[in-house]
Formats: C-alpha cells, structure tokens, sequence
C-alpha cells in the first residue's frame, strides 16, 4: 500500500471491511510493572535508555537501543490486549520508479524460512489478528500488524521479521507485484505485449484522482531538492525503468537494523518481544552506516509558481469551475515537537470550522466548492509545511484567491483568534485523549512515525499534556505569541509555492500515448528471443500463480484456540418520558455517549432522497438562539461532534423486511451533559434553515466530497448498485448511499436557486425530529448513570412539543419488541414488502478512470437462517484460495473477492481493476470451484480463523451493547452465529455454492464503474449510464 502521507484517506494493501474496535481496562499493571525498567538495565541485547510514565495516555514507555546494530526500540506498556507490532525503515529513494513501494509488496511474498508464495496473505487466514499490513510512506516504509492473541503475536512476529531482513525476492515477484512486459493473453504469443503489473495498475488508478495527484504535484515542487522530490509509490510512466537488481540492491542498503526502529504496544511481556527479535533477526546483523539521512530543503529567496494539469470531473458540480489553487509554505523541522504542536494548533485555529478567518474569505464568498485537497499543516516530511486554497473554482477567479490568501494572513496578525475559539480546540485535543479506541496502537504507530523516523524524541510527542501546558504559559507570557508565528512563518515566509491545477480535456488520451510510447520503446528493443523469453516467462508465472501452494511452513493458529463463547455485554432497557432507552455501563473513562435512532416510517416517498442532505446540514445551519457559527463553536466547546446519519437496517430474519431511519450521535465529558442536550432540545425546537447562502455552501462542499471519493471507493460504490433491485433495503441504500445520491447531490448543486430545498427540510424534520417514533441509547459509566438519565428526562420534556403521532406512508409494518423478553414493552417498527419482486440488472457507469470497479451480488438469505455462516465462511475461503489469484495475481487489479452482507447479498467484487468483463467470468468460476470442492479441511479451517478475527474484533466502549440497539441482535443471537460457523462442514459449503450460487438457481445483479467499454455499450443486456 502506498501512503499518501497528506491525504486522511489511508489505502490499504488489501481491502478489509472490518473496522477495527477495542477495549482497556483502567486498572494500570502492565503500565505500572514496565515502570521497573532503569535506564541502564541490559536485557538481550537491548539497553534501556529512558523509561517514562505518560498517565494521560495510561501508559508507560520504554526507550531502548540495539547494542550490536544501534537499531532503536520504543515499547509502550498500556492495559490494552491487542498488541502491536511494528518496524519502519527510514527509505529515501531519489527515483520515480517506485521502488520503495514495490520492495514493500514484494518482501512479503516470501522469505528464508517462509518460502512459499505469498507468505503475507496466507497469515491474514492463519492468525487472529486485528490488522495486519504494511505502508510506503514518502520516507519510510512500515510494517504493522496487532492482535489479541499471545501465541498469534509470536507467529505474526517471526513471519514479519523474516519477511523484512530476509526476503526471497524471487524475479517472479518482482514480475507480478512491480511491472512486465507479458502478452495480453499470456497463453497466446501472438497476442500484443502489454504492461502489468500489481503496483504499476495501482499507481496507475491512484494518479487517476485528481486529488491524489494534486498533492503528489505540490509536495514534489514544494522541496525540489532531495527524496520529496520523487513519486516514492512510484509514477506510472517511470516504474518499467526499475530493474530487479536495483531492488535487491535498495533492499540491501535501507532494510537492515542500523536503519530500523521497533514499536511494540499492549500488555505482553517486553522482554519475550526483545527475546525474539534479538535471536530471529538483529543477531545475524552487524552495525552500519546507513546513510539515509534526508538533509533540509535549501530555502528559497523568493516565492515560486507552477501550474499542472488534471483530467476533467464528469461529475464536477460546475463544469466551468474546476481549477484548483493552493499556496504552501515550508515551516520548521517536525523533531521541534513543541513547534510542532503549536503550528498544528495554529493550523486548526486558521482553517477548521465556520468561525475560522480562511473559512470566512475562501468559502462563505461560494469562489469554490471547498478548501484545496491539501489544506492546512502537514507534518509527514522532515520539514513541515502549511497550504491554503481552493478547489472546483473558475479559472478567472485566481488572482483573487492570492490576493485573498495574502489579506487574510495580514488580518490574523492584525486580530489574532478569540479566547473561547482556542479553549474550544484544546478542549478537543482532552476529548480525544480520554476517548478509547479500539486501534491504539496502530494510532500511536503512526503518530509517532515522522518525527521518530527523522531521530526526533517519540517519547516527547506522546507527552500532549506537557505541550498543552507549555502552549498556555507562552500565551500568558506574550498575547500576541500566535500572531508572531503567523508573522514569521506566513508573512516573512519566501519559501512558499503556488501551485494551480486545470483540467485538460485531452488529459487521459495524453496519459494512455505516453503509456503507448513507452511501451513501443520497450518493444523495439527486443529481439525475436527476447519475445520467446517473455512469453515462456510469461508461461511460467501463470503456472507458478495456478499451482496449489503449500504453506505448510507458516505458523498457525488451530480452530480450536478460538474463543468458544462471547462475553454477555449487560444493557437495560428502560423508558424517559416514554421514549424507550437502552443503558450500557461501561469504563468510558469520563465521556457520555448519546445516540437516538429516529423512525423514517411517516416520511412520504418523494422526500427520501433529501435524507442525507438533511443529516449532513441539520446540525450545520444554527439552532434556537445561535447562528451557525455560534452553534459550531458551541459543538466544539463542549461537545466531542453531534452528527445524523441514514441508517438502513436489514431484518436478521427476513429478506424483505426493513427498518430504516436516521441515527443521532452525540459525545461528552460529563460535565457538559445540559450544553450538549440544550444543542440537542434547540436542533428539535428551533432549526435553522432560512439561510440559502450557508445552505448553498453546505451543498457544494458535499457534492464536491461524494464526487471525490468514487475513486476511492468505486468497489462499495459498485455493489450497492448490484445490490439494488434485489432486497427493498437494497434499493434504499442505493438511494442514500450510491450512486443515485451522488448524482442527485450534483443536481443540487447545480439549481441556481436552492428555494425549492429549503421548503423541503422543515418537512423532513418534523417527520423525523419526533420523540414519538425514537429510541435512545446511552453508554457511560456507572458512577454517572443516573445524572445522564436525569439530563436526558429533562430533554425529551423540552423536545414534547414535536411529540405528534403520525400515519406511517406504509400500512405493511411489523413490530419486533426492542427487549426480546418482553413481548407488551417497546417496539422497532419494520417495514415489510413481502410481495417485494426482486429483479436482474446489468448497469454500467462510465467514468473518468483508466481502472474498474467491478461487482456482482446474489440474493441469499438473512442473518439468523441456518445457510448464513456457511455463506460467510464460502466467502473468505473463495476470497483466499480463488478469487485474490484470479483477479489479483493473474487479473493485476489490486484486491477483489467475495463478502456476505448482512442484508442477505453474497457479493463479489474487485478494486482498481484492468480488466471488466472478464472479471464477471472469474466470478462464475469462483462458483465452479466451490461447486467442485476441490478444497481441504485446511482451507476450511483458515477461512474460520478469518471469520472469527473479524468476529471477535474489539469493540470500544462507545460502541458497545449498539448491535443490540441498532438491528436488535443479542448476544444470544451472536451466539448461535457463533456455533453455526464453527459447525461448518465440507458438504456444507459445496451445498450452498450449489443452492445459492448457481446459474440457474440465483437472482443476480451486476454493476460496474470503469472507462469507456466498447464490448459493453454494445451489449443490449446492459443500461449504460
């Protein structure tokens, strides 16, 4: 996976659908016990060199040095039992070609005493863990994985570790993870040559975001002069220049432990961790210079401009408006960690939220659609940077933008930030300290990898209370301390670019020449035995990638170091002002959780595709007595956010049987429970929604938003559409969720007059702000249940008055009680089409992609029926030992599989894929495979050990007893899941291939998203959109 250090957007190295939850105890012994260690103290080959406790965080760190290589280590010792594991190396490539980023996928194909094909993918179905992959960052490259199981961890650790310091790094691997040339159909030699290759289509579909590209540009530009100035994912035109020597030799040089630096976190032992590592790998090493070291950008003596051009937006809400404009400037070395933190505090201050002074002149104007793609501080290169822009803005109007950038910063010298804005932010960075997620580690991992990787003090970074405490004293010793930075690193700054952006109609057919050239010039260097060469090797890798492999040599959990049971998580249910309410206690360390989950029953039909309009302004346009800035700075100051989202929640026993809604989520320290529900009481009673300026903002930056993120997630994007005539939720969540939503929000955006939509939201709101068709939910701790039932009486008596009992649209509902033990209590309404008519659909969304998204979904059956698990484990084991060779290894796209939905739709699917159609037929002959039952008890095992990490994921105590709340699925429920796929047979999974899957016996639907597709659009079985 290549990270886009500047993007939030994180792309893994395979695609997972699980979020990832977790929970800790406060009862502090692994902390406390790491608190033994004296610096000093000599433990395998380690030396202590600072131990340090950080209460905030619960935790204790543990510094310590390599004698032999000077390999640097950091443990974190916290109450958390899933572990992690991670190693970075410092990797600084001075070339385009990638190869920082194709060492990364090809080190895990296979090491000394793990030789088999593949080793990394294999794990992901022999281990429990929580996460497992591996990053490419422009500087680093990282390798984490955690879990909560001990004997997992050692496995995990010893596969990685020999994967990193002694991969095989066969020229096969390096043919199929980095690029070849291979003809079109490898089995024919006299199809044409081509390349492929796993990172090459990759980097191919990630410069085909406009987004993605626009940061790759400015990064490049903005430090010219050592490693940022290359593409380290590796640019499409430059990766066929990598030869395979090159690699092993960047291996050689970056990959040994004199440049490596060790994480571990949780509440294993650290010396069985050092143990290990000291006898599997840094004791076959000795120390060296590794000499990657990334010197400091040279500054400029006067600011620069660069212009760069992208391919159009087909569904840019302006066509004419679609240039982009960004001025960046270079700050400080990030290893300042104080410096650091302040700037990124001062970034937020600038930039985040309706009351910050950029928000005021760039946006509330409607110049463009939202902020530029990279906004605001960035600390992933040595030397920090700040940017500020627009994007979906007219070519005309760039002067102007400067202009307003410049003015802006004089202002904010001038006027400096108001008190209440800056209390608001540091009391977000407490919340976010106090709030416990279940991924922490890997959190902590990455938080820490810049700084640490340029020898900055990681310890010092995860001390956030010292640098709060420091940023107040510097405010109280000099008023002006924040305006004098902005001054210095803003104002005085002349190392600063300017970087516009323009789409070029001609821009992909400009790409696919370039390609072509290459290619030809690859070609005619060939002679006649070069050809015969490719295509025997060509051969060869087809059958390297057909053969079953054995893995016996990697390590592996047993089905039967699964947990039997699941632990009972205690909710009660009971009732405020008649609103029924569901209470979970838990150790949520001083925070409230709220949520409500209102009925969509009465809402008439016409009005469901403004839902997700609604959710996203109903919280954004002011409430009661505050105006949208007054309400956003309320939200931050004394809440943790307050959102509304859709919420389609499929029966767990009936395919036709739905309930649909829109949930509330609220969080809180405890002591602002009445500002948090006074937000709420004034949101029911008083919306705003008069305001057509703020409400057009609102529109663009959404339609702006869902147009940017099809790249990224064309696969969910794809099967929701395949999925939509099959189920009466499907159809719904295409309607919130797909494609139908993005085009409708482009058509927003588009009405010069937005009249229309403000007349429609108080009719959505007082359908769905009604107490008389919601439940709440609260999670907190015991110590405070009481004061947030009390809180929470006193809102629903000040919300009473939208209390109206109204005729649901459908007369076909059906109750289910809320407590499964108490038949005459509360109730979920659902809705039933039980004369619903599922029918088969082929459509095709032509997009601005030179890669596919493809899907297939097929109409099964729900969560409690008997044939589910075996489903679900059909479609890990499929995903595992059929599909990811077909559509992977052989196919290039870069992931594709199989997943059972919880809405009773087995879908296939496949990510940044060269190939369409043909992907459809790898499909069908998953199905033939599994009908076949050419696979082993083995197989079947892996698949279960797969299913049951995700099963077993950690759950934060935020989102704890929610399943339960949400789709009234109990414990008890989860159980006999639990039992039926540990009961999964052989003869099972070749009887629900046969039953459910099969040609003749299944309904069917099929999307894709992809570029222009001539064998398609000639097809009549297709809708072409």
């Amino acid at each position: 996976m290549f990270r886009q250090t500047k993007a939030a957007l994180q792309k893994l190295r395979y695609l997972s659908f699980n979020g990832q939850q977790h929970t800790w105890r406060l009862k502090s012994t692994s902390a406390e016990r790491a608190l033994q260690y004296q610096p000093g103290h000599k433990i395998h080959g380690f030396t202590v060199k600072e131990v340090v406790a950080v209460p905030d965080l619960f935790l204790t760190a543990v510094k310590l040095t390599h004698d032999k290589t000077g390999a640097q280590y950091l443990h974190a010792a916290r109450d958390d039992s899933n572990n992690l594991f991670s190693v970075q190396f410092r990797t600084t490539p001075m070339d385009s070609t990638g190869v920082p980023h194709i060492l990364e996928h090809t080190v895990l194909c296979g090491s000394e005493k793990y030789p088999c094909r593949d080793p990394f993918f294999k794990m992901l179905n022999r281990s429990l863990s929580t996460f497992m992959n591996a990053f490419t960052a422009s500087d680093y490259t990282m390798y984490p994985f955690s879990t909560q199981n001990g004997k997992d961890f050692q496995n995990l650790l010893s596969v990685y570790l020999d994967a990193v310091f002694f991969p095989c790094l066969r020229e096969q691997d390096f043919w199929q993870e980095g690029w070849r040339l291979e003809n079109e159909n490898p089995t024919d030699p006299n199809s044409p040559l081509v390349f492929k290759g796993v990172v090459f289509n990759e980097m191919k579909g990630a410069f085909s975001d406009n987004e993605r590209l626009y940061a790759q540009h400015l990064q490049n530009k903005l430090y010219p002069d050592h490693t940022y100035s290359v593409v380290s994912g590796g640019e499409p035109l430059a990766i066929p220049d990598l030869t395979w020597e090159q690699l092993k030799q960047f291996h050689a040089t970056h990959y040994h432990p004199s440049n490596a630096r060790f994480f571990t976190y949780g509440d294993l032992p650290l010396e069985q961790h050092l143990k290990q590592i000291e006898e599997e790998a840094l004791s076959k090493f000795e120390r060296i210079n590794p000499n990657t070291e990334v010197p400091s950008q040279p500054h400029w003596s006067s600011p620069r401009e660069d212009h760069v051009t992208c391919s159009p937006d087909a569904l840019a809400p302006d066509p004419a408006r679609q240039n982009t404009l960004c001025v960046s400037y270079l700050l400080g070395d990030i290893t300042d960690t104080f410096e650091g933190f302040t700037l990124s505090l001062l970034s937020s201050l600038m930039i985040s939220g309706p009351n910050s002074p950029f928000y005021k002149a760039l946006i509330e104007p409607k110049i463009g659609t939202d902020f530029s793609s990279v906004v605001g501080y960035d600390g992933s290169t040595k030397e920090a940077s700040f940017s500020i822009g627009l994007q979906g803005m007219a070519e005309e109007d760039t002067e102007r933008v400067k202009q307003i950038i410049s003015q802006t910063i004089d202002d904010i010298i001038e006027n400096g930030f108001e008190e209440e804005r800056i209390e608001a932010l540091l009391h977000k960075i407490e919340i976010q300290m106090k709030h416990q997620s279940t991924n922490f580690g890997l959190s902590l991992a990455s938080y820490i990898a810049s700084s640490w990787n340029h020898d900055g003090d990681p310890v010092q970074l995860l001390q956030i209370s010292d640098s709060v405490a420091k940023f107040r004293q510097s405010l109280a010793e000099n008023p002006r301390f924040l305006q004098d930075k902005v001054k210095h690193y803003f104002k005085e700054n002349t190392h600063r670019l300017t970087l516009s952006m323009s789409p070029d109609e001609a821009y992909l057919e400009k790409q696919a020449k370039a390609e072509e050239e290459k290619l030809q010039k690859k070609i005619q260097a060939l002679s006649d035995s070069d050809r015969k060469e490719i295509y025997e090797k060509g051969l060869e890798l087809l059958t390297a990638q057909s053969k079953t492999q054995d893995a016996s040599c990697l390590p592996a959990l047993k089905v039967s170091d699964i947990e039997p049971t699941i632990p009972i998580t205690p909710v009660h249910i009971s009732a405020a002002g008649g609103v029924p309410v569901q209470y979970c206690e838990q150790p949520t360390n001083g925070l409230v959780y709220f949520r409500a989950m209102c009925s969509l029953n009465t809402l008439p039909e016409d009005l469901r595709l403004y839902v997700p309009l609604f959710c996203s302004v109903i919280t954004r346009m002011g409430c009661g007595g505050l105006d949208y800035r007054q309400q956003a700075q309320q939200m931050e100051l004394r809440t943790g956010g307050m959102s509304v989202s859709t919420q389609v929640i499929p029966d767990s026993t009936q395919l036709d049987m739905y309930e649909q809604g829109v949930l509330l989520f609220s969080s809180c320290l405890e002591r602002n429970l009445p500002h948090m529900f006074q937000l709420w009481s004034d949101i029911f009673n008083s919306p705003h929604f008069d305001d057509e300026e703020r409400l057009r903002v609102l529109v663009m930056m959404s339609a702006q938003e869902l147009a940017n993120g099809i790249s990224y997630s064309g696969h969910m994007y794809a099967m929701t559409r395949a999925g939509r005539h099959l189920t009466p939720a499907g159809d719904l969540q295409e309607t919130f969720n797909g494609m139908e939503q993005v085009k409708f929000m482009k058509r927003i955006a588009e009405m010069p007059d937005l009249s229309q939509v403000i007349r429609t939201l108080p009719r959505i709101k007082k359908h769905l702000l009604n107490p008389d068709n919601m439940r709440c939910a609260v999670n907190t701790t015991p110590q405070k249940l009481s004061d947030t039932a009390a809180q929470l009486e006193s809102f629903i008596r000040d919300v009473a008055e939208n209390r109206k009992e109204r005729k649901p649209v459908r007369s076909d509902i059906t109750e289910r009680p809320l407590d499964p033990l108490n038949d005459s209590g509360p109730s979920r309404k659902l809705i039933s089409e039980l004369n619903f008519q599922p029918c088969q659909m082929k459509t095709f969304f032509q997009m601005p992609f030179p890669v596919n998204f493809v899907s297939e979904s097929i109409r099964t059956v729900p969560f409690s029926h008997e044939d589910y698990a075996s489903l679900c484990i059909l479609a890990r084991m499929m995903t595992a030992k059929f599909l990811h060779g077909e559509i992977r290894e052989k196919g290039g796209a870069y992931g594709g599989g199989a997943r059972m939905g919880g809405g009773g739709l087995f879908s296939f699917y496949s990510y940044r894929d060269p190939n369409s159609v043909q992907t459809l037929s790898s499909f069908r002959k998953g199905v033939d495979w599994a009908k076949s039952g050419q696979f082993t008890q083995q197989d079947i095992d892996e698949a279960k050990l797969s299913i049951f990490s995700a099963v077993d994921s950690p759950v934060a105590p935020a989102d704890k007893g929610m399943g339960r709340f949400l789709s009234g699925v109990t414990d008890e429920m989860k159980q006999g899941h639990r039992e039926r796929l540990f009961a999964v047979t052989h003869k099972n999974l070749v009887d629900v291939a046969e039953r459910y899957l099969s040609v003749g016996q299944r309904t069917c639907g099929v999307a894709i998203l992809g570029p222009e597709n001539e064998t398609i659009t000639k097809d009549p079985s297709w809708i072409v959109k």
